[in-house]
C-alpha cells in the first residue's frame, strides 16, 4: 500500500480533509491542481475570523498551513479511482497509486455555456448566488437560469439587488417573486472591459448590469470513480461524507451547493476524520 489516503482535490476541501488525516498520523496525498476558483475570487467577506480578503490570500494561508505537515502534494490531474476490494487504485495515467482510503475533493467543472464565460469568471460572473450576491446589494443583477435551483438563487438575490433580470432560455413557468424581470431568450454572449458589464442574447438585445450569475448543473463527476451514485449532478454523500462505496468519501462543491470554502473546509474536515479512523 503506497498511502494510508489518497486525496483527490487541492482546494479548501481536499487541503482540510488532508490535514486533519495527516494529524491523526495517516500517510497523505493529496493530488490536484491550484483551485482557480478562490484564487480569482476578489473579495471573501464570510469566512470566520477574516473580514474581508482577497481569495489568494486565503487560499495561500492554506498551503502554507498544510505544508508544515508531512503531506506529499502532487500537482496533477488524474485519470480515475478505482475500487478494489479493501484499497483504493488511483490512475495517473502515467502510473497507479493505492491507498487504503480515497476523498474526492475535485470541486465540480461547470463546462461552458456561454460565449465570455471563461474569461470574465470571478470578474462579474458567478455560478453562486449564496456566496456572491451580497457583492451586488442595491446593484443590478442578471441571472441566467439554466437548472431548477436557478429559481431559489434568483428570489434570494432579488431581497438584495436594486434590479433583477431572470434570462429564461428555455421559456419555461416559473414561480418567481414580484420584482424580478423575466426574459425568455438564449443568451449569446458576455462582453466588457476588466470585467462583464454586459450580455448580448440572441437577437442583439443588450443588457448592461453590474453583476451576472450563471446559474446550470455541473459536469457529471461519476467518471472520477465509477459505480459511484449521483444526485442532482453531485455526488451522493451520507452525514459522515462516505459515498455508497465504502471507504470513498467526498467533500465540498463535489457533493453539492452552495460552493462555499465555509462549507468546503468543514465537509473536509469531517471527511478527514472519518478517512483517518476508516476500518
Amino acid at each position: 500500500m503506497d498511502y494510508d489516503l489518497i486525496v483527490v482535490g487541492f482546494g479548501p476541501a481536499g487541503i482540510a480533509a488532508g490535514l486533519n488525516a495527516s494529524i491523526r498520523k495517516k500517510k497523505v496525498l493529496i493530488i490536484g491542481k491550484k483551485s482557480k476558483a478562490i484564487e480569482k475570487s476578489p473579495s471573501i467577506k464570510n469566512y470566520l475570523g477574516f473580514k474581508d480578503l482577497e481569495g489568494k490570500d486565503l487560499y495561500q494561508r492554506f498551503i502554507d498551513h498544510i505544508k508544515e505537515y508531512p503531506v506529499e502534494i502532487m500537482d496533477k490531474k488524474i485519470k480515475a479511482v478505482y475500487a478494489l476490494g479493501d484499497y483504493f487504485s488511483v490512475d495517473l495515467g502515467d502510473k497507479m497509486l493505492t491507498s487504503k482510503t480515497c476523498i474526492l475533493a475535485s470541486g465540480v467543472d461547470m463546462g461552458k455555456s456561454i460565449e465570455g464565460e471563461d474569461k470574465f469568471f470571478a470578474k462579474g460572473i458567478s455560478y453562486c448566488a449564496t456566496c456572491d450576491a451580497s457583492l451586488y446589494k442595491g446593484k443590478k443583477v442578471v441571472l441566467v437560469g439554466l437548472n431548477d435551483e436557478a429559481i431559489d438563487e434568483a428570489n434570494f438575490i432579488n431581497k438584495l439587488a436594486k434590479e433583477t433580470i431572470f434570462i429564461n432560455p428555455k421559456n419555461e413557468d416559473l414561480k418567481l417573486d414580484s420584482g424580478i424581470k423575466i426574459i425568455n431568450k438564449k443568451p449569446k454572449d458576455f462582453i466588457g472591459d476588466m470585467k462583464a458589464s454586459s450580455l448580448i442574447l440572441e437577437d442583439g438585445e443588450k443588457i448592461e448590469a453590474d453583476g451576472f450569475f450563471i446559474i446550470k448543473n455541473s459536469s457529471k463527476p461519476q467518471s472520477l470513480a465509477p459505480s459511484v451514485k449521483i444526485e442532482n449532478g453531485h455526488i451522493k454523500v451520507d452525514s459522515n461524507m462516505q459515498t455508497n462505496i465504502k471507504g470513498l468519501f467526498a467533500c465540498g462543491d463535489i457533493v453539492g451547493r452552495p460552493y462555499q470554502i465555509n462549507k468546503a473546509v468543514g465537509q473536509g474536515q469531517i471527511a478527514g476524520l472519518n478517512a483517518a479512523s476508516y476500518k
